[in-house]
């Protein structure tokens, strides 16, 4: 009798566990959806849905500085109908999460060119929200590089690690100013 109760409370909470990872995932992927979709089509409720009202979009301007626009002013500037309109489309590269934070990389495709955005979004409650935006215009031959994109030389975590020499407490002594 006890073995069978086991065996049920560990079918039943490996069920949740599974449907939990599941949902969590889905849950990222319609934040990045929403965004996708609302630079598709234009669709300024989607792109609000997808951001976080005090999120940020960077680039690197012309001039070599850095180019801030508020998100407000990104979709109150959206084409009528979206990118679509312009011949463009947009994919999904990739996407990873842990705990309250997630990246998603996504390409917003022209006819001659697309940028590369690189999504940085946090969990707030159920709820993934973008609160960066990242992004690089590229030609349409670029790839997206470094790892997990496929590039086997890129991987550090098989790389060897040298061992450090261990030092005594005693005879170390506190810095004034780290940093933190």
């Amino acid at each position: 009798m006890k073995i069978s109760k086991i065996l049920l409370f560990l079918f039943f909470t490996s069920g949740i566990v599974s449907v939990k990872a599941q949902s969590e995932d889905e849950a990222v992927k319609i934040c990045v959806n929403n965004y996708l979709e609302g630079v598709s089509k234009g669709d300024a409720a989607k792109l609000n849905q997808a951001f976080h009202p005090t999120a940020m979009l960077r680039t690197v301007n012309a001039a070599g500085a850095i180019q801030d626009i508020p998100v407000a002013k990104f979709v109150s500037s959206m084409p009528a109908g979206g990118i679509i309109t312009k011949g463009g489309s947009t994919k999904m590269v990739s996407y990873s999460y842990i705990g309250v934070s997630a990246l998603a990389t996504v390409e917003l495709l022209f006819g001659d060119f697309k940028y590369i955005d690189l999504l940085s979004m946090l969990k707030f409650g159920n709820e993934w929200k973008i609160v960066s935006r990242v992004f690089s215009r590229a030609d349409l031959t670029a790839q997206v590089k470094g790892m997990g994109m496929g590039n086997a030389s890129s991987n550090v975590a098989n790389a060897p690690v040298k061992a450090q020499k261990k030092t005594s407490a005693a005879n170390v002594k506190p810095k004034s100013d780290d940093g933190w």
